[in-house]
């Protein structure tokens, strides 16, 4: 047994060390200044192949996004406007796990529950006042929610559902919000579940909200429209 045992042990020792040494080559955070997306190129990464560092100019890291500007919020069913800075918006940002948004809200406008399912997000308000929330994952499914005035600050984890919300019948309010990632990802829940293309199974809808199916029909049926841009 002792003689079977030893092999084993030692090529276990062995595949550790290596995938052990195999990490500490690894590296999570930049190995240069920057590395400016090439959106030219064709060859497909975790994120975008970096452009050649000679060809890079300051308008990599710059874009006139008129962020002081008010946003149309009239178009939008839930009466809200997001305008996303990412590295789509600017090359500049590609490995650099950060992003901006600007967000207006219409008098009763929302910003619906969603999720990111690659960044926390830490929003502050500029103008009127926002409830806003999140809710912690299975079993507890805890709210935590709060009014903020103008000048608050909010912080809503990585990939749990959170919305805010303009409790103001007259005035219009706006936030700025940061996020941990070049790439954020927005998932908007209703949009996901009864937008869905193809469309989820009313049969599966109805089991799962405990409705009828003409109830999931009828929500299926409306044009789920997004609020970023």
């Amino acid at each position: 047994m002792a003689s079977l045992f030893t092999p084993c042990f030692l090529l276990f020792t062995a595949i550790l060390a290596l995938v052990s040494l195999q990490a500490l080559a690894s590296h999570p955070g930049p190995l240069q200044d920057f590395c400016v997306a090439d959106n030219s190129s064709r060859v497909l990464v975790n994120g975008f192949v970096c452009k050649d560092p000679k060809a890079v100019t300051a308008e990599d890291f710059f874009l006139a996004a008129k962020l002081d500007m008010p946003r149309d919020t009239k178009m939008s069913k839930v009466g809200s406007n997001v305008t996303l800075i990412n590295v789509m918006k600017i090359a500049g940002l590609n490995t650099l796990g950060i992003s901006l948004a600007r967000i207006d809200y219409a008098p009763l406008g929302e910003n619906p529950p969603h999720t990111h399912p690659r960044a926390t997000e830490i929003l502050t308000v500029l103008e009127g006042t926002l409830y806003v929330g999140f809710v912690t994952s299975n079993p507890e499914n805890k709210l935590f929610s709060k009014e903020l005035r103008k000048g608050d600050v909010f912080v809503f984890p990585q990939g749990l559902i959170h919305f805010q919300f303009n409790p103001n019948p007259y005035k219009p309010a706006v936030a700025i919000a940061a996020l941990s990632s070049q790439n954020p990802g927005a998932i908007t829940i209703a949009n996901a579940v009864f937008g869905s293309k193809p469309m989820i199974s009313d049969d599966v809808l109805a089991k799962a909200f405990q409705v009828d199916k003409k109830t999931v029909d009828w929500l299926q049926a409306q044009f789920w429209a997004d609020n970023h841009n």
